[in-house]
């Protein structure tokens, strides 16, 4: 024991924010992520390097660990920009969007004349033959058209009728179509050996 007001000796001189034991309260953790000072002028909270690899990972994504995975499309061989590079989700999200309304709105209740809410399974089959019939034949539907995106095959080619069919049956499914890969491919375009591109 020293005569400095009883604090032991190895502590003597430390600043008052670090810890022997490697924890750090979890007030000075909360300081330090939303910007807040430590009463006394001090900053709390750790760095990147103080923090655990896992809690980098985590917090980060794979990135921060060190792991370099490419944009989008790099190991099926597209741009990362431009024509031909792979469409972001918000887009293909946007664009089954603007299909579903109108295949719901203006073909099952305006042309047909079908109440969707009293027969729910006519809008969905509206929505799977357009949608089949439209990316056999054209490679897009009306809302990857506005939306500037495209079915394409891993080579670039126009997707048959094999592929469209799977592809449409998946994505009536809505599960397989939102789980998607690094490559931003939902389950439905690699059953389907396809991928949603640029135009």
């Amino acid at each position: 024991m020293s005569d400095t007001g009883g604090a032991p000796a190895g502590r003597a001189g430390k600043a008052s924010g670090d810890h022997d034991d490697g924890f750090c309260p979890l007030w000075e953790i909360g300081a330090g992520a939303f910007g807040g000072d430590r009463p006394g002028g001090y900053r709390g909270g750790m760095n990147s390097r103080q923090q655990p690899r896992w809690t980098q990972t985590w917090l980060g994504g794979v990135r921060s660990a060190g792991v370099d995975l490419g944009y989008p499309g790099e190991r099926l061989g597209l741009p990362e920009e431009g024509s031909g590079a792979a469409a972001g989700a918000g887009r293909r999200i946007l664009a089954v969007l603007i299909d579903w309304m109108i295949c719901t709105w203006a073909i099952t209740r305006g042309f047909l004349g079908v109440e969707p809410a009293q027969q729910a399974w006519v809008p969905l089959a509206v929505f799977g033959v357009t949608t089949f019939l439209l990316t056999a034949t054209m490679g897009m539907t009306f809302g990857m058209r506005l939306l500037g995106i495209r079915v394409a095959t891993l080579d670039g080619g126009r997707p048959g009728l094999v592929a469209a069919a799977a592809r449409t049956v998946l994505l009536c499914l809505a599960v397989p179509a939102l789980i998607w890969d690094r490559d931003q491919r939902g389950l439905h375009d690699r059953a389907a050996n396809t991928v949603v591109v640029r135009m």
